[in-house]
């Protein structure tokens, strides 16, 4: 991932969250400026600035990573919640979800 696509996927992240940028900066923590900085390519963030980015948007460093995943934070709460369901749950949520896909 270049520089620029890391600042776009933070951009597409934070918005996708509806929280400013200089909100989050403030929230985490830092200037408010900061998270505006990263976006715009003006610097990166260190590798514990990182961490508290991916804290705060609820997401792990692969979820960040993965562009493929258009809604990480909302996958990953799914996923929380299906693993409490029996296999006969799961059986039938995978039915649901290959019916929508049709």
């Amino acid at each position: 991932m270049t520089d620029k696509e890391f600042s776009l996927r933070l951009a597409k992240l934070r918005t996708q969250k509806g929280v400013s940028a200089r909100d989050m900066s403030l929230s985490m923590g830092q200037n408010p400026g900061y998270i505006n900085n990263i976006e715009t390519g003006k610097s990166m963030p260190s590798l514990s600035g990182f961490f508290y980015i991916c804290d705060y948007l609820d997401i792990t460093a692969r979820d960040f990573f993965d562009d493929g995943n258009e809604y990480p934070e909302q996958l990953r709460a799914v996923f929380q919640d299906m693993q409490k369901l029996s296999p006969e749950q799961l059986q039938n949520i995978h039915a649901i979800v290959k019916g929508l896909l049709r």
